[in-house]
């Protein structure tokens, strides 16, 4: 069994109280917080049987490796996930999922725009977040924090080689969209209600060029005013509920 890891804040720790309870070896909580978020908070955990534990501020700091941990902090085991994208999406078509929604990061490696781009995949419905093992972050304690929860929920695969994997979900008739702000057609212009992988890239540099010229199109954000490009995270909010909308 892998090492325990921290989950830190009341979405993050809720999340995993809701989805695997078992999972929870021990929940520490600031005995000075007595609101009623703290007050439903510990009723949840009581009743899911999870052991709780007083901790101070400092204690939950150190914990957490952060001061953003509301009050709250859990040791929690790993949770079996599905073990590559290939499981995934054998899976999906098994359960008859036709159009697979797909969010591709390259080069995302700011943890905070992880978390949001995992909470946005959950929020439009998305079905994995894939990025590539040697130019991204993976899944920390600040990544889950932001992620309010996201992170225990949305599969989130690292590949070796993203150009490869990319060119595997082509295999798989799985359109490939990248954005680009040079792209001449727009976000707005394309169907996205088939089986499609939106890849986005780090803000600034943006897409690699293998991954650029793997890409089966390419489509820009209409930008009107000053600034040239959106954080990615917004960026993936914009395309993924552009697909949702088209799906919907």
């Amino acid at each position: 069994m892998s090492s325990p890891k921290i989950l830190f804040g009341f979405h993050a720790v809720g999340v995993r109280l809701k989805t695997a309870p078992q999972s929870i070896i021990e929940v520490y909580y600031e005995a000075t917080r007595r609101d009623a978020r703290m007050r439903q908070f510990l009723a949840r955990a009581k009743e899911a049987g999870v052991r709780l534990i007083e901790a101070d501020g400092l204690r939950l700091a150190k914990l957490a490796g952060s001061h953003g941990h509301q009050g709250v902090a859990a040791r929690v085991q790993a949770v079996a996930q599905l073990h590559s994208l290939d499981d995934l999406l054998d899976q999906l078509e098994a359960d008859g999922v036709a159009n697979p929604l797909l969010l591709v990061l390259d080069g995302v490696t700011d943890p905070h725009n992880l978390g949001a781009c995992l909470r946005v995949a959950d929020g439009a419905g998305a079905h994995a977040v894939i990025a590539p093992k040697d130019h991204a972050v993976g899944i920390s304690a600040t990544v889950a924090k932001v992620a309010s929860g996201a992170a225990e929920t949305m599969p989130y695969f690292m590949v070796t080689n993203l150009a490869r994997t990319l060119g595997e979900l082509k295999e798989r008739n799985i359109w490939v969209i990248g954005t680009s702000g040079d792209a001449d057609k727009t976000l707005y212009q394309v169907d996205l209600k088939g089986p499609v992988a939106l890849v986005l890239g780090a803000e600034g540099p943006g897409m690699r060029q293998l991954t650029r010229k793997t890409c089966d199109e390419l489509v820009s954000i209409p930008m009107k005013g000053a600034v040239e490009s959106l954080n990615v995270s917004v960026a993936s909010a914009v395309c993924l509920y552009e697909a949702l909308r088209q799906r919907g």
